[in-house]
């Protein structure tokens, strides 16, 4: 393992390819099509299918094809290998020195019970899923939790269809608007424990990092609004998303957050966006 180590880094150090590698670890763990990596990172295919080739034969990534369409994922056994070799040497065996890099505040402890964790869900519009997953964790656990959502590029107005859907199970939208991610990274902005993002555009999207180093997990969901048709078949698409987001969101506040060390309630999390995608409500 300790031979692919430098060759690992070599291939991280340039900055496009390093950027193909942060993209993947945040869907992971998704498997993307090589179409919307080269859209997101702005890449010809030719030059997309080089870095993906580098970062291949480093072991980094795993590649899939599914019917003409060619799918990479991070491979995190390979990932954490490179963490954990660095780690190890630089820190000498003493995590205390590397402490900053490897507290993250869920420590299975019980130092969190006593207060309300703070969510954000994260979609490009701000319009539908984002403010669906807001509404239905305030209702579901607004005992436990305090939910926000916000856009990446935000629309004027909330999608009529999602109000419509939102109205029928009784939630109160009074209280939602459509709002840009910026309002939650100043210095006045609520600290999150968790940040979800609920469409493959904004998880694409380089963010800043936030502050206190939130879990975060990538719950990507059809966009409703994209669904032509009849009002009845737009309306049974929102209906559709707001179930799969509940069942995703019922599995959420079901962890047993505060006996959970963070690798764990990573993988938890993780694991929930890859169950009820088509989930009726």
């Amino acid at each position: 393992m300790e031979i692919m180590i430098p060759n690992r880094l070599s291939t991280l150090g340039h900055p496009q390819r390093l950027a193909l590698f942060r993209l993947l670890m945040r869907r992971y763990p998704d498997r993307v099509p090589a179409t919307e990596l080269a859209q997101a990172l702005d890449l010809k295919p030719n030059t997309l299918s080089t870095y993906v080739n580098a970062l291949k034969q480093a072991g980094l990534v795993t590649q899939v094809r599914v019917g003409t369409s060619l799918r990479y994922a991070i491979h995190m056994d390979a990932a954490r290998e490179t963490f954990d070799y660095l780690l190890r040497d630089c820190c000498r065996g003493r995590p205390e020195i590397c402490s900053p890099l490897t507290s993250f505040g869920f420590d299975g402890g019980s130092q969190m019970t006593d207060r309300k964790y703070n969510v954000l869900f994260i979609c490009t519009g701000n319009s539908a899923r984002s403010i669906f997953a807001e509404s239905i964790l305030r209702k579901e656990a607004g005992d436990r939790f305090v939910a926000y959502s916000a856009g990446t590029k935000p629309r004027s107005e909330l999608n009529p269809f999602a109000l419509e859907v939102l109205e029928q199970k009784g939630h109160d939208i009074s209280v939602l608007e459509s709002k840009n991610v910026s309002v939650f990274q100043g210095d006045d902005a609520p600290n999150f424990d968790f940040v979800f993002t609920v469409c493959n555009q904004a998880a694409n999207e380089e963010c800043p990092a936030w502050t206190g180093q939130p879990v975060s997990a990538h719950w990507g969901m059809p966009d409703p609004v994209k669904v032509e048709g009849s009002n009845a078949e737009k309306s049974l698409a929102f209906h559709q998303s707001y179930g799969a987001l509940l069942n995703r969101i019922k599995a959420f506040t079901a962890l047993p957050i505060a006996s959970l060390d963070r690798i764990a309630l990573q993988k938890a999390v993780d694991d929930i966006a890859q169950t009820n995608e088509g989930a009726t409500e």
